[in-house]
């Protein structure tokens, strides 16, 4: 078996495609995307293409091996995401060439299904008790919800106030037996992030998520001393090497690392394995497609110490598309009392409608995340 092609689609609502294809007439897909710059991976991608083409799909490690260390250069969101969405799709590959789940290969499942959570709030978030109590209704059992907008190193108080009468609001709404996490998404900085923490201890939160930016990851001890709440990030780490010391200082709860940021599925799986020793949880970063989430599941079914899982159905972001759409067969993510079943067909265990693929891939396509900036002008983190 041998690969012959590699096609890329841009998408809707901010996703990018790959289907990678073999002369026996197998082909696998996979989801290589940094959200906002979905045309710099496809380059990355289409350079891998000397490294892909002619060789045989099921030597999945020797290829993530080349692509990695085989060129000068690695590591970082473009290369690894590029990496990630190759290593997705040869694993449905070589899935469906032995007719089983991708985690029948990696060791067999340790769990029948995986509890999920959904974003609510937006980017500015507003009508959070609403919203949680709508996905409660529906059957969720977890939500995540932002802190902030715009702030400064030292703010007033004010922001502070407002974000803990948010999660408060929430917590009267949907009660006791329902998890809440907060993304600070590295918005805030260290001396309004110990403040912001200790205002929200009362509320019992799952997590608290990307307190700082990961390039501050020195400080997330500090952090992680001064408070009871659980301290989760990840989800711009690239690899292993990114989150090993982190783990080895012990300054960190749950780890995300995105199944299509973070190499795909061989390196998210030595990552959950490195945190396990640590006696840390895993919560995959997912607010992106179908792909990327089936590929999740995978990780977490054979991961012991995953935790939850994110998805994107009905998150902000999907304005013109949403997770379920480019599947022949929606049911396969269908969710009750707050946990999705895992996958049981060959490969990702998803079928991706390719005609619906095909119509909407549009390489002109182009989403930004906000721009925003504080009162004084200065650029701030979105």
């Amino acid at each position: 078996m041998k690969i012959t092609e590699l096609e890329l689609f841009t998408v809707p609502p901010r996703w990018l495609f790959l289907k990678v294809s073999t002369d026996d007439g197998y082909s696998g897909w996979g989801e290589p995307i940094v959200e906002g710059q979905a045309g710099t991976v496809r380059g990355a991608v289409e350079d891998m293409s000397d490294y892909l083409l002619g060789r045989d799909p099921r030597r999945i490690e020797d290829i993530w091996q080349t692509l990695f260390r085989a060129r000068f250069y690695r590591g970082g969101p473009v290369m690894m995401s590029a990496i990630a969405g190759v290593n997705q799709a040869l694993w449905d590959i070589k899935g469906k060439y032995h007719g089983v789940p991708i985690y029948e290969l990696l060791g067999g499942k340790v769990r029948d299904k995986v509890q999920i959570y959904a974003g609510i709030g937006g980017d500015r978030p507003s009508d959070v008790a609403e919203q949680a109590k709508k996905r409660q209704e529906e059957g969720l059992r977890a939500v995540k919800m932002g802190a902030v907008n715009e702030v400064h190193y030292m703010d007033t108080f004010a922001h502070i106030d407002e974000a803990v009468g948010r999660v408060a609001s929430v917590r009267e709404q949907v009660g006791k037996d329902f998890s809440i996490a907060v993304d600070f998404h590295g918005r805030v900085h260290k001396p309004m992030a110990k403040m912001l923490i200790r205002e929200l201890e009362p509320y019992h939160l799952m997590f608290v998520e990307e307190p700082i930016l990961p390039m501050h990851n020195e400080s997330l001890l500090d952090l992680k001393r001064s408070t009871s709440i659980p301290i989760a990030t990840g989800e711009r780490m690239y690899s292993r090497w990114d989150f090993k010391t982190i783990l080895a200082e012990g300054s960190v709860d749950i780890i995300q690392p995105d199944v299509s940021h973070a190499g795909g599925i061989s390196e998210v799986m030595r990552i959950a394995v490195m945190a396990e020793a640590y006696d840390v949880a895993l919560a995959p970063h997912c607010p992106l497609g179908p792909i990327a989430l089936a590929s999740c599941l995978q990780v977490d079914a054979v991961a012991y110490n995953a935790l939850i899982q994110e998805q994107s159905l009905g998150i902000h972001y999907n304005t013109q598309a949403d997770l379920l759409d480019y599947l022949a067969d929606p049911s396969v993510f269908d969710y009750e009392d707050g946990f999705v079943n895992l996958p049981t067909a060959p490969g990702l265990g998803i079928e991706i409608d390719e005609d619906k693929v095909r119509a909407a891939s549009d390489h002109a396509f182009r989403w930004r995340n906000p721009r925003w900036r504080r009162k004084d002008g200065s650029v701030a983190e979105w």
